[in-house]
């Protein structure tokens, strides 16, 4: 089992200020994490989401942190691939040289980004992205293993040219896809590549999800693999904090992830900006309910057929929020749905530094170390 953070640079005031110390929070809660024996910390990839995400260059970010590191994982959780926005040569000489300074710590996640606000800043339309977001996935492999190219496709032409540098992991880093519903899972299967959940979904959920991605993966063509390294790994997404106290740990939680929530909803269904008042626990909860009944609503007028995935970050695992030992159980669950990585997310909006820094220590004083001697034991 694999223990990592991912992170949007989430905040409530966006104040120049704020906003550039939220970023050197981040940094130090990264290095500590590192120090507290984490394996991965993982960016998203946002453009023109204000509260909801401010991560917009996540590769300025991980190559500083690769330098103020020595050992964790620097994972792109993920590159979004529309050519405007990325075009795939540029996407593999910053893997290749990132890989390369981080001394070959990288994990290449790839996507497309979640909504129109960002595929209209590059000139798209949000459902035309599928295909050139393909063409790109298939095609920034090649250029890592051959240190080359020439392509004529239908989104990217590129005549011969060389491309430098190549990555230090040979032929390239590992290969992941951001997943949320079930045809991203086939998806990200039947190409060999990682599936990185990235939607609150509890270890049912998870289960299911596992399920559709294993049997994908298993049943894979070599025509389909993406890259040259198959990777068969699931990471799920866990919002967490962890304290000595229950009740406070659940109260700064359910606050954090009701913002989470409102700021989604703003950006994906056109909902009012986040409440940042400081609810209790059952507040929150009712908050959280409400906006599920409202955004199924949205969806029933816009004629969407409603998915898991579109409420599924409304729901609250008992355990997220809670005590070492909360946790302990949480994670269990997700280890047997089938979770190899535990993509942990503290750093929403309105959870402050000092208790993700408190959470980041609880969980590798206590809760790593338990996983750890499992494993040990099971080896024996």
């Amino acid at each position: 089992m694999k223990f990592s953070i991912i992170y949007e640079a989430q905040m409530a005031d966006t104040s120049r200020a704020n906003e550039q110390q939220v970023f050197r929070d981040i940094v130090e809660q990264s290095v500590y994490a590192e120090e507290m024996g984490f394996d991965t910390i993982w960016a998203v990839e946002h453009t023109a989401l204000t509260q909801y995400a401010h991560m917009s260059a996540p590769e300025t970010f991980l190559a500083y942190l690769a330098g103020r590191t020595s050992r964790i994982g620097i994972g792109h959780g993920v590159v979004c691939l529309p050519p405007a926005m990325n075009h795939p040569v540029k996407v593999a000489e910053r893997i290749a040289t990132l890989d390369i300074l981080s001394n070959g710590r990288v994990h290449f996640g790839m996507g497309k980004g979640g909504t129109q606000q960002e595929a209209g800043t590059f000139g798209y339309n949000l459902e035309d992205l599928p295909p050139m977001i393909d063409e790109s996935m298939y095609l920034i492999p090649k250029i890592l293993k051959h240190g080359e190219i020439e392509h004529d496709g239908q989104f990217v032409k590129i005549p011969f040219r060389p491309i430098h540098p190549s990555p230090l992991q040979d032929p390239h880093p590992p290969i992941y896809m951001a997943c949320t519903r079930a045809d991203t899972l086939v998806t990200a299967g039947s190409r060999g590549i990682g599936a990185l959940v990235l939607g609150f979904a509890g270890p049912e959920d998870i289960a299911k999800k596992n399920a559709i991605y294993r049997e994908a993966f298993a049943n894979r063509k070599a025509e389909d693999q993406v890259g040259y390294r198959p990777t068969q790994h699931l990471a799920a997404l866990c919002p967490a904090v962890v304290l000595e106290d229950r009740e406070k740990a659940r109260r700064i939680g359910l606050r954090g992830q009701r913002f989470f929530v409102e700021s989604l909803g703003h950006w994906y269904s056109g909902g009012p900006a986040p409440d940042v008042e400081d609810l209790d626990a059952s507040e929150s909860l009712a908050a959280l309910q409400r906006h599920k009944e409202e955004t199924v609503a949205w969806l029933s007028e816009e004629k969407i057929a409603v998915g898991g995935h579109h409420t599924e970050s409304f729901e609250v695992v008992e355990d997220a929020y809670g005590t070492p030992e909360d946790c302990i159980r949480q994670i269990k669950r997700l280890q047997d749905a089938g979770a190899d990585e535990i993509l942990f997310m503290f750093q929403m909006g309105g959870i402050p530094h000092e208790v993700i820094m408190e959470t980041i220590r609880n969980i590798g004083e206590k809760v790593i170390p338990y996983f750890r001697e499992q494993t040990t034991l099971a080896a024996e």
